[in-house]
């Protein structure tokens, strides 16, 4: 009996065929390409210059395995996906497996997913597309700049400077950067000042800084003014002059990035670049969880969207109904600040908001249960209330002397129950004071 025909899926990593190939079962055979199969030869330029800078590309080393492997299956199948990353690259990565396989670009060969879970790959094999040349020519002509830059440059590196050193399209330009921002250090020079604080005590402690003389904004430059202005506060005595109150929203941080999330990960964490993205990537690809099987719990890791998906809404919605109350549901609208972002992906989100961190934490690492509960608790604050606070600015005078006290008590918590940036922290508690008022002095204080 001959050999039933089976569909060849190729993706790009071995543990994304893994699960994928569980979701698919026996009428597809998921391969992995590994990354890329064609670049640039290492040993000379592989750009010709003369002819409108046409790349000269050659099969990796090491890869004739593979590619003799996916040219054995592709000639059995009955229909070949490709189905790599949804970027660039992936779509580069695409077209080369096109031309190795003899796979037209212009079929609908393509699928492309953002998130790795039964229904979406199962609904992305419903609407396979061509190969998006515009993508791919959007690769080659990073790659392309990336061999010019570097095989230019670096020459001349280990001959003026060490034997070893490589530039590149991006770290040249920023290494141009950290050298001008090094001569900005260097050419700096150092100004004295001094701020002034008065401490007082009614209840609780708190702190209002010297911030004007007369109708003027005050400067203080010296240990002479300071002990000038000292020995005038100590004289006189400090009135409160006004008080002003006022309802202050703050809006909770947009989802996460690429780039948003490395930062975070690194502040609250200290995870370096590369361990954040090779968890969220374990994340991404799929985890096996006890009694579910094996899932992508995230969505794509490489974007720079801040935009989510209409049924990602209204999921985290209805979560946040049952689990914090109807009062918890944000009304908010992310947009990207920057025109030409990449929009085709959407920010990085859970896969399926239900599966709360704490419920799935015994079938993660220590890290992976980090990173998810970040990127699940971000998404979930993003589509909440925003947090409300009594703000309170109170102006105190001594003679001449204006000070300002800055505080605000929270009135509903909204986001914040569930996801607290610490650059969103502001003032410190005040006591109740009113107009008119001596407030209590424990001491004033100069610091340089």
């Amino acid at each position: 009996m001959a050999e039933r025909k089976k569909t060849l899926l190729i993706v790009e990593s071995p543990s994304k065929a893994k699960t994928i190939g569980k979701y698919l079962g026996s009428t597809y055979k998921v391969m992995a390409s590994v990354g890329h199969i064609r670049d640039l030869p290492k040993s000379r330029l592989g750009i010709d210059i003369e002819n409108n800078f046409e790349p000269d590309y050659i099969n990796i080393r090491g890869k004739g395995d593979l590619i003799k492997e996916l040219k054995k299956e592709a000639k059995k199948a009955k229909k070949i996906y490709l189905a790599t990353d949804p970027d660039r690259e992936g779509e580069a990565i695409s077209w080369h497996l096109a031309y190795i396989l003899n796979v037209d670009p212009d079929s609908d060969c393509r699928i492309e997913f953002n998130e790795i879970t039964k229904t979406t790959i199962k609904e992305a094999i419903k609407h396979p597309r061509p190969i998006n040349m515009g993508l791919v020519d959007a690769q080659q002509a990073r790659r392309t700049l990336d061999r010019l830059v570097g095989y230019q440059i670096s020459p001349i590196l280990w001959k003026k400077v060490k034997r070893g050193l490589s530039a590149g399209r991006v770290q040249s330009a920023a290494l141009k950067m950290v050298c001008d921002r090094e001569d900005e250090i260097k050419n700096f020079k150092p100004e004295e000042y001094w701020n002034i604080l008065a401490n007082f005590e009614k209840e609780i402690e708190y702190s209002a800084k010297l911030n004007s003389y007369g109708d003027k904004k005050i400067k203080v430059t010296n240990s002479n003014q300071s002990e000038e202005i000292l020995k005038d506060l100590n004289s006189g005595s400090f009135v409160i002059k006004d008080i002003n109150k006022k309802k202050r929203k703050v809006k909770a941080s947009a989802p996460f990035t690429t780039s948003s999330m490395q930062q975070e990960a690194s502040n609250k964490f200290g995870f370096f670049t590369k361990r954040t993205m090779s968890i969220s990537q374990q994340l991404y690809e799929g985890v096996d969880i006890k009694g579910k099987g094996t899932i992508g719990l995230v969505t794509y890791i490489r974007t720079d969207s801040v935009r989510i998906s209409d049924e990602a809404k209204t999921a985290a919605k209805e979560y946040i109904t049952e689990n914090y109350g109807k009062e918890y549901i944000g009304n908010n609208n992310y947009k990207n600040k920057k025109k030409d972002i990449q929009d085709a992906h959407e920010a990085i989100r859970p896969s399926d908001v239900a599966l709360n961190p704490e419920l799935i934490k015994d079938s993660l690492t220590k890290d992976q249960y980090k990173l998810y509960k970040l990127i699940w608790s971000r998404f979930l604050a993003s589509q909440m209330a925003e947090a409300l606070f009594d703000s309170v600015s109170v102006d105190i005078v001594n003679g001449n002397y204006g000070f300002k006290a800055n505080g605000r008590t929270l009135a509903f918590d909204g986001y914040k129950k569930l996801y607290n940036n610490d650059s969103d922290e502001g003032n410190k508690l005040l006591p109740e004071l009113s107009i008119g008022e001596e407030p209590k002095l424990i001491n004033i204080d100069a610091d340089q």
